[in-house]
């Protein structure tokens, strides 16, 4: 490792770092255009020194940091940065949030409380709530029922199909939650049906020609009597919600039964049991939605590809020669197809918005804290999130607003809290989409980072931001974000220490040959992380945290692309041993870090395709809880890119009038 090793770096304190679009900060652009397999698979150690920690002393473990480490990414309404220094702070935070009792700034031996501007004006949730006025927005009654909390929400969305602002007709376009319903509702079809059309489409995806290995698990029997039972609802006349009957799919990283949850192993669901829903699937079932199965996922979500050794690699379903994108691979590529019009995932490092780029879907990560986590494999807890891949904006809002509410309705007593809130969260607002879009709408652009991408990608997102300045009149604001790479690298080595923390007794009698060959090589890297690299890389947490809310003063969100490069090839060897692709992975992540370990919400939106056809995804990063705001946003993006959506070449209408009904009788 010496031979590599390079004068380390001193870093400015954060007051004199100019975030400015004339900044003397000197971006590091990673070399993407190397597409070589990282065959390292029985080589891990070279690997490990090379490609790891040749930058990590540089920039991270033997840097000079100044500011103290920030542990976890809290956002408390009151506007404040915690900046944990021990465990007793970290003890000493928890209480501050759950029980909103603040501690005094001249208490620095407990904690050290950092006043941020997060917004325009003050650093207060109440202004912040000034800056909602000047959007649509609706605050929504905690007191409702999960089914009238949904029908809430439905009541923000427009009448009719997706808002377009091109007056051409859609040469194609996904069915909608709403679609479902009121298809439902009008007796066209039953869920019944659906459910039908779903297996059989299933059961067709995984065989040659395609074995698209979009599912772990999937149980028929359970599927239909879930149709069953909805099907009755209809004909009674008595939905439960606009969800009900509506297909979605879980991520095998949560929990969800019948189902084993595998996190994408051969052995993990034996150790560690599923013995209930998860906390968001519960939410998800007292609507009446139809929970159709395990999604696939690359192993552990230790890789970016979504290729796994154990249960296949999901391909992508605008060409089957692709990848679709991880970890969340099978979630994305389900919703691409049709079969569901929203799945969940979960996101730790861009794994919800890399596959829904990837896959041409819409991917939201809410704000740290905004979603329940009980019942979610804790391979990262910090910086991981249950997100939502959705085939537009409108059905991740109605799904993301009806599973976050679970907060308020447990403080009600309605419901039982099954995990003590980790922050004191802001009044809900729900977008109204239903008005014209909002105005005024400044843009953050870092450009050097920006424009790290390929051609194709730094094209077509750099046209979408000319419509959105055109169409809306919004502003690109110039900015800088110093230290992306060293971001990068604190980030990966947070996740790789949670992880192996997480499942350390659990290696420790394992035999290796049970996991895939990329998962042995990451587990390898993430436990050769020291205490004194995580100490570092939480300190560049607190920077990052404290460069962020500076550019959120001078700019509504920040924008980028979702990836660096689009799709690229699913390689034969790569499916018999898993892949990780270094280069290709730094590039699929190079935008994604932020939203995770600053906590950030952020949504990648379909914005176009590369001279393959193969899709782009444009990414907005909010301010902490400023989900109403992001959504409106990424609506009125969507407004003006839908008209031009494609047909992926997998795709299956499960709502066609003209489909001949397959029984499920025919798949065994």
């Amino acid at each position: 490792m010496g031979l590599f090793r390079e004068e380390r770096v001193v870093y400015k304190p954060v007051e004199e770092v100019d975030l400015g679009p004339n900044s003397d900060h000197v971006y590091l652009r990673a070399n993407v255009k190397d597409q070589s397999q990282a065959l390292v698979y029985y080589l891990p150690h070279l690997f490990l020194d090379f490609l790891v920690h040749r930058k990590t002393p540089q920039l991270v473990s033997d840097a000079e940091i100044e500011e103290p480490p920030l542990f976890v990414p809290l956002h408390p309404c009151e506007g404040y940065v915690i900046i944990l220094n021990s465990v007793p702070c970290i003890i000493a935070a928890i209480f501050w949030t759950r029980t909103g009792v603040q501690p005094k700034s001249n208490a620095p031996q407990i904690v050290n409380v950092t006043k941020i501007t997060w917004f325009k004006h003050s650093g207060t949730i109440d202004n912040f709530s000034e800056k909602l006025k000047e959007l649509e927005v609706k605050c929504i009654d905690s007191d409702l029922s999960p089914p009238e909390q949904v029908q809430q929400a439905t009541n923000c969305l427009p009448i009719g199909s997706e808002t377009m602002l091109n007056a051409s007709k859609p040469s194609f376009r996904r069915w909608t939650i709403l679609d479902y319903s009121r298809a439902y509702s009008s007796r066209e079809i039953t869920p019944r049906m659906v459910a039908e059309r779903f297996v059989a489409a299933v059961y067709k995806s995984a065989r040659p020609p395609l074995e698209m290995s979009f599912f772990i698990n999937y149980n028929v029997e359970d599927i239909l009597k879930q149709a069953n039972e909805s099907t009755l609802r209809y004909e009674r006349g008595q939905p439960i919600s606009v969800l009900d009957g509506i297909p979605i799919a879980i991520k095998d990283e949560i929990d969800c039964s019948p189902y084993p949850t595998t996190g994408g192993t051969k052995w993990l669901h034996k150790v560690r049991p599923c013995k209930d829903d998860a906390c968001c699937v519960k939410r998800l079932r007292l609507c009446g939605a139809i929970l159709v199965g395990k999604t696939n996922m690359h192993e552990l979500g230790a890789g970016t590809s979504g290729i796994n050794p154990h249960y296949g690699g999901t391909r992508n379903p605008y060409d089957i020669n692709k990848i679709s994108g991880g970890s969340s691979s099978g979630s994305a590529a389900v919703v691409a197809a049709g079969l569901c019009p929203v799945a969940l995932g979960v996101d730790g490092g861009g794994s919800v918005r890399m596959p829904a780029a990837l896959c041409g879907v819409v991917g939201l990560k809410p704000s740290f804290g905004r979603m329940p986590h009980s019942g979610v494999l804790p391979l990262n807890w910090t910086v991981g999130m249950v997100g939502i891949l959705a085939g537009t904006i409108a059905d991740a809002f109605i799904v993301f607003y009806h599973l976050n509410i679970h907060r308020y309705a447990a403080m009600s007593g309605r419901l039982p809290s099954d995990q003590p809130s980790s922050t004191i969260q802001p009044r809900l607002y729900f977008p109204l989409l239903t008005s014209k879009p909002i105005s005024g709408v400044k843009l953050a652009k870092y450009s050097e980072w920006f424009n790290d991408c390929s051609d194709d990608i730094r094209t077509c997102c750099s046209q979408s931001l000319n419509k959105l300045e055109k169409h809306y009149g919004w502003k690109i604001v110039e900015v800088t974000i110093p230290e992306i790479e060293a971001m990068r690298l604190a980030h990966y080595l947070t996740i790789g220490s949670e992880c192996t923390t997480s499942l350390g007794s659990h290696l420790e009698n394992l035999d290796p040959a049970e996991l895939g060959w990329d998962a042995r090589v990451a587990l390898s890297v993430y436990g050769s992380f020291s205490s004194k690299e995580y100490l570092k890389a939480q300190k560049i947490r607190n920077r990052q945290m404290q460069f962020h809310m500076k550019i959120f003063a001078e700019a509504d969100v920040i924008v980028s692309p979702t990836t660096g490069v689009t799709a690229y090839p699913l390689k034969d060897d790569a499916l018999e041993t898993g892949e990780l692709d270094y280069i290709n992975g730094a590039a699929l992540v190079r935008f994604s870090i932020a939203g995770n370990f600053l906590g950030l919400p952020t949504v990648t939106v379909p914005v176009g395709y590369d001279k393959l056809g193969l899709p782009i995804g444009l990414q907005f990063i909010g301010r902490p809880w400023s989900e109403a705001s992001l959504i409106q946003i990424a609506s009125a993006m969507q407004a003006l890119c839908i008209s031009d959506y494609r047909k992926p070449a997998v795709f299956y209408d499960l709502l066609s009038r003209d489909q001949v009904r397959t029984s499920h009788e025919d798949c065994p």
